[in-house]
């Protein structure tokens, strides 16, 4: 290394050069990498799905579900899979362990596809693959509204997403609450009695008119003549003038006997935004696209066309993740220069201006070449890397402080500068890299993190590395030579040379001031080395015994204020949308009334999807900005209480989760060997539930009972009337959506309408269907005469787990209680519980990431000190000095507990764990120091005794500012506090820094209390060390003289 640094002297100006270059890159790195909020997860996540128009979920369970499921389960690397089998259609949902290539796991699939293919019936839809990517969620939601005819909502939404699509960042918009159009052909239900008509008929003159034939060319002796039969239906009039039935001379068309119009499908749900009409864009954008840039475009391409709309239309943006990476991008910005600025008052009066600005220079030096190896790798700027670059900020200038700290001694004694910052740099080299390697050996292992979780937190390690490494470079490169450049002796009183003469050279007992008061406390401890050890054992015990008894709890990540809130309107019966509707119109007008709430944006749906049925609307509530209203939780209490009196439904409210988890927190699967047992267990279990108590929102995934009609075919009275199945299916469609008779492509859409005949609105009725007839070979005969109905009892959406019947449990938990406790409670009230026979329970959701969380967690760890243990051993060639110096991991673990107990705060589990891991990295590092300093004045000829006085007399000045340094740089995260120097604004308790809160809050705490033991408590075990050696020695010098 010393041949480097002598290098990198020699070479003085290209090195400013390249700090410069390197400046200069990394802020247009910083500038130019994509930015977002969450990070781009690749879940390995797909999606199939089939259908059968009217099969039953029974039956979709069987002949869709179940061929499926064989086909899927010996795919390689599966984790889980989640099937529903709902009326009419069937669907997979298929988890893959974290880590396989995504393309590879697709072609599987659809290999897998294609042999499933051939098993299922045949009029079965094509089934359909879907990867699910994070990245294709909404950047933005622009929601069109106002009371306009649909058509015209429909035509600028329309307009809106070719516009939108056409810019470079954005990938699809998707229109949310369009209704498909088609042409509907309403035919009296008398006229195939009249005519004589058969439905074959009907269908078959479409479709033969409904051809482009091209029917060749002829040649002649003046050239070649192309030709063809535009048969294609062009528009209405086409198919009001097609012929029907012709008998004798007479041709009866489309027009004769049936109203032909453009229509929209019949709704399956509803969409409002503050009560008007309304329809959601939602925005995707591209891989590696900057979310900010692409949402300002969205939002001047939206301004500039609504110049031409309507007045009464309206725009209302939901959801804006641009406004999030905003403020975070803000918040770091006023961070870092908090903490520069911090750091500078610091070192200015510890080391001098000319000092401070040289270990403020590392800061950005190391920071920038972190954004530039991140921007290189295609990396995003989102928020678990923002606040990795906030985390290092305190840690980028220890190494800086030492090496500075050291060429300040010596320059204070006349070595000129050049030679003065040299000497530091090559004396500080090797602790230096001891204490980087050490503080990287901790963030190394949270690569291997797998899971959802991990691939959400894997960026901060990546980031730590990357900017701790380059800040090794600040410290033993760039900044030294810098130093060597504009470094100058600072003046000094008299008492303050005095001092250092003390340190150096003279009795370190005679310094006053605060370092004399340490020296001397030091000194008592170190003549009572063993006393000082068994107190400080004593306290730790303590420590961790006050917290065992008044310790809050476990939480899994940090709860974060939320901008929105969804409310779930659920009801256990069959209605209709019209109905649900009205039902969910009710509550919206309620919500209106609330002026904490921005704006109000609620869907009635028929169906909520993943095999819910009972959900029957959902209102996404925008709140208005966190610093005017009360907390969510409050408000969601509110909501909760404003609904009691409303009947026959029930009315949820769910916060916004932060972090990689979604849904509710509590997540309790059932299983059992019969439908009869599953029932019963979960009827239990919710009555244990409300025993336990705490438990608020509770939902679970059972079959809605019901009814239905079967209609049941005499096949052998059908055939007397040449009659069959098939007619009576046709028959039927006319009553409900219509047989689909042809297709069309018109000029003003972009894709083909549907042409479908059925009977008028008011013909399509339960009464009609006892009276209907069907035309046969024998004439027009009463389905009467061969069908009989029968109500039967209904099946709901049947769901199934790793080919298993599942009913699923999901709560939330009253505000001020803890998941896990309620986890730990529930889950011993149910061991204790008589459940049913066969019947198993298992967590999943939050209690299971939390589980596998904390496994690696403490893995990790372990990983991460024995790592730092092969350092040490490296460093000092001496178990027992790797082992003072791990020491000090456990003093910062005892300062994280108290740091707790003192806030009254939970443990996080995620946060806090990695708040851990990375404390043992930096905590270390002061013992490094402190006893590469004492090794090397032994060496020199020093007695032990006095080697320990002068080593805390010499590095009390680094360890502290290190320590100061590191804690400093955290403290806006500590305190919630975002003081932006741009808009001159301080903010206290900002939802951005409650995500980070626990974590900094334990570094800070734990590294405190680790640095005030580690001065006192390593110095009094290197005595009790040497005095077990000179004992050991002792008496192998007797045992010898005896010999």
């Amino acid at each position: 290394m010393s041949g480097l640094i002598d290098a990198a002297f020699s070479r003085a100006r290209v090195v400013a050069m390249t700090l410069i270059v390197m400046l200069s890159v990394g802020t247009y790195a910083y500038v130019s990498i994509p930015k977002e909020a969450s990070p781009e997860v690749p879940l390995a996540l797909f999606y199939i799905h089939t259908g059968l128009d009217g099969i039953s979920p029974t039956d979709a369970e069987r002949l869709l579900i179940e061929p499926m499921e064989q086909e899927f389960a010996g795919i390689t690397g599966l984790d889980s899979m989640t099937s529903f089998a709902a009326e009419g259609s069937a669907s997979v949902q298929l988890e893959f362990q974290p880590g396989l290539d995504n393309d590879e796991v697709l072609s599987d699939i659809r290999e897998a596809v294609d042999r499933i293919a051939g098993d299922l019936p045949e009029d079965a839809y094509d089934i359909t693959v879907t990867e699910i990517n994070t990245a294709l969620f909404p950047i933005i939601t622009a929601i069109l509204s106002g009371p306009v005819p649909e058509r015209t909502l429909n035509n600028l939404a329309e307009d809106l997403q070719e516009e939108i699509e056409s810019l470079s960042g954005v990938l699809e918009v998707d229109i949310g609450g369009e209704r498909e159009e088609f042409v509907e052909v309403l035919i009296d239900s008398t006229v195939f009695q009249t005519y004589d008509l058969s439905f074959d008929e009907l269908i078959g003159q479409i479709t033969r008119n409904n051809r482009l034939i091209a029917a060749g060319a002829i040649e002649t002796g003046a050239g070649r003549i192309v030709l063809t039969v535009p048969g294609l239906i062009e528009d209405l009039a086409d198919v009001m003038s097609m012929p029907v039935l012709v008998r004798d001379d007479t041709v009866v068309t489309f027009g004769d006997v049936a109203t032909v119009r453009r229509a929209f499908d019949d709704p399956t749900g509803f969409a409002r935004i503050d009560g008007q009409p309304a329809l959601a864009l939602e925005v995707t954008k591209r891989s590696g696209a900057n979310i900010i840039e692409t949402v300002a475009e969205v939002r001047d391409r939206i301004e500039r066309l609504r110049v031409d709309w309507p007045e009464t239309v309206e725009i209302t943006y939901l959801q804006d993740q641009s406004e999030q990476v905003e403020d975070l991008l803000s918040d770091l910005e006023a961070n870092v220069i908090t903490a520069v600025a911090l750091v500078m008052i610091v070192i200015v009066y510890a080391l001098g201006f000319r000092s401070a600005v040289l270990v403020g220079l590392a800061i950005p030096g190391a920071f920038l070449a972190g954004v530039t190896a991140l921007w290189v790798m295609g990396y995003t700027m989102n928020i678990v890397v923002l606040f990795s670059l906030i985390l290092v900020v305190g840690m980028l200038v220890d190494g800086a402080i030492v090496t500075t700290e050291l060429a300040d001694r010596q320059l204070q004694e006349g070595v000129e500068p050049k030679k003065a910052y040299a000497n530091a740099a090559k004396r500080m080299a090797w602790p230096v890299i001891a204490s980087t390697a050490t503080t990287l050996s901790v963030f190394f292992p949270l690569l291997f993190w797998t899971g959802m979780v991990g691939e959400f937190m894997k960026f901060l390690p990546i980031t730590v590395i990357l900017t701790l490494f380059a800040s090794l470079f600040m410290a033993l490169i760039f900044i030294p030579v810098m130093g060597g450049i504009i470094g100058k002796r600072q003046p000094q009183t008299a008492a303050s040379k005095a001092a250092l003469a003390a340190a150096d050279s003279g009795d370190p007992r005679r310094i006053g001031g605060v370092t004399g008061a340490y020296v001397r406390v030091l000194n008592w401890a170190i003549l009572r080395p063993a006393a000082t050890v068994l107190l400080t054992v004593a306290m730790l015990l303590g420590s961790f015994g006050l917290y065992g008894q008044f310790g809050v709890g476990l939480s899994f990540f940090p709860s974060v204020e939320p901008e929105f809130m969804q409310v779930q309107v659920r009801a256990r019966d069959n209605f209709s949308i019209f109905q649900r509707d009205d039902l969910v119109r009710r509550v919206e007008r309620r919500l209106l009334e609330f002026d904490e709430v921005a704006s109000v944006y609620a869907r009635s749906t028929m169906s909520a999807g993943q095999g819910d049925e009972e959900t029957i609307g959902t209102i996404q509530l925008e709140l208005t900005p966190w610093d005017t209203r009360r907390p969510a939780a409050e408000i969601g209490e509110d909501i909760r209480q404003a609904m009691t009196d409303l009947a026959g439904i029930d009315v949820q409210v769910q916060t916004e989760s932060g972090g990689p988890t979604a849904g509710k927190p509590v997540n309790l699967e059932v299983t059992a060997r019969t439908g009869e047992a599953q029932g019963a267990a979960v009827e239990m279990i919710r009555e244990i539930m409300d025993r336990v108590g705490g438990f608020t929102d509770v939902t679970d995934t059972r079959p809605l009972p019901g009814v239905e009609v079967a209609v049941i075919v005499n096949r052998a009275e059908a055939a007397r009337y040449g009659a069959d199945v098939s007619l009576l299916g046709q028959a039927l469609q006319l009553l409900t959506r219509g047989i689909a008779v042809a297709e069309y492509r018109p000029d003003d859409t972009d894709g083909t309408l549907d042409i479908r005949v059925r009977f008028p609105y008011e013909d399509r009725s339960l009464s009609e269907l006892g009276n209907m007839r069907v035309p046969t070979a024998a004439g027009s005969v009463p389905i009467s005469n061969f069908v009989t109905f029968e109500p039967v009892e209904r099946t709901g959406t049947i769901r199934r787990i790793d080919e298993r019947r599942v009913v699923t449990i999901e709560a939330n938990v009253a505000p001020g209680l803890l998941v896990n406790d309620q986890v730990i409670a529930l889950t011993q009230a149910l061991e204790a519980a008589d459940l049913p026979e066969g019947v198993e329970f298992s967590f999943a959701g939050e209690a299971e990431d939390q589980a596998e969380a904390m496994n690696f967690l403490v893995a990790a760890f372990l990983s991460a000190i024995f790592l730092m243990f092969v350092i040490l051993v490296t460093q000092f060639n001496s178990f027992y000095q790797a082992f003072v110096v791990m020491s000090a991991i456990v003093f910062s673990i005892a300062g994280v507990l108290l740091g707790l107990l003192i806030t009254g705060r939970p443990f996080g589990v995620v946060m806090g764990g990695i708040g851990v891991i990375a404390l043992a990295g930096i905590v270390v590092n002061n013992n490094i120091v402190l006893i590469d300093t004492y090794n090397d004045l032994k060496k020199s000829g020093q007695s032990p005794l006095e080697a320990a006085l002068r080593t805390g007399a010499q590095r009390l000045r680094p360890v502290v500012l290190t320590s100061i340094t590191t804690a400093l740089g955290l403290m806006p995260m500590v305190i919630g506090l975002n003081i932006n120097f741009f808009t001159r604004e301080i903010v206290y308790g900002a939802p951005s820094t409650q995500w980070w809160t626990e974590l900094s809050s334990a570094i800070a705490g734990g590294l405190v209390v680790a640095t005030v033991l580690t001065l006192v408590v390593t110095p009094a075990m290197l005595m009790l060390g040497e005095k077990r050696a000179a004992r050991r020695q002792a008496a192998g010098g007797t045992a010898g003289a005896t010999a």
